[in-house]
């Protein structure tokens, strides 16, 4: 009689195959000993009947479907926060005009107006924000909008010779192109 306890206590403790799939966490495996258990109980030995090889692929499917609408959403999270940062970007446009003239009048030398402006534009810069502003450069008109064309004897043809208003851009996208003017050479 002790060997009967024994021994049912014994088929109590075994871990089937569906135990540790669920141990695992991954769906596929255990939708798989799932279906591995059912054949198994049925007692076949054969191979695995049409309806539940159509069921098993259909297993599959859903489960890449699910990989890849997780990706999309990753990809879509990522493109919908990109485009907010550029939105609050272009909205800050003007106020860093009025930074920039300030600057050039003088008045953010020093106090604490120039060092908000500091900071301010250590956090744009952060985020990506560049500054379209070199005299010198060549003539880009995907970048440089040009406003005037003169001569100018320091400065080759077709090469920026003033920038009149800062462009900006944040990677490799265009936020406001810099309005130039363009040297004509000598």
């Amino acid at each position: 009689m002790s060997e009967e306890t024994h021994d049912e206590g014994a088929s109590n403790e075994e871990v089937t195959p569906v135990d540790e799939a669920h141990d695992s966490g991954d769906a596929l495996s255990q939708a798989e000993a799932i279906l591995n258990e059912a054949g198994t109980e049925t007692g076949e030995d054969t191979p695995v009947p049409d309806k539940e090889a159509e069921l098993r692929n259909d297993l599959l499917r859903l489960q890449a479907e699910y990989v890849n609408y997780r990706k999309r959403v990753e990809r879509d999270r990522d493109v919908a926060r990109e485009n907010a940062v550029q939105s609050v970007l272009t909205n800050l446009l003007p106020v860093l005009d009025d930074i920039d003239a300030a600057r050039a009048h003088g008045d953010l030398t020093d106090g604490p107006f120039a060092s908000i402006s500091n900071k301010l534009d250590t956090v744009l810069e952060g985020l990506g924000l560049q500054r379209i502003a070199e005299p010198g450069v060549a003539f880009d008109p995907n970048v440089h909008e040009a406003l005037i064309q003169q001569p100018h004897a320091e400065i080759p043809a077709d090469h920026v010779a003033q920038v009149l208003r800062t462009g900006f851009k944040k990677g490799d996208r265009i936020l406001r192109a810099a309005q130039v003017i363009v040297s004509l050479g000598e």
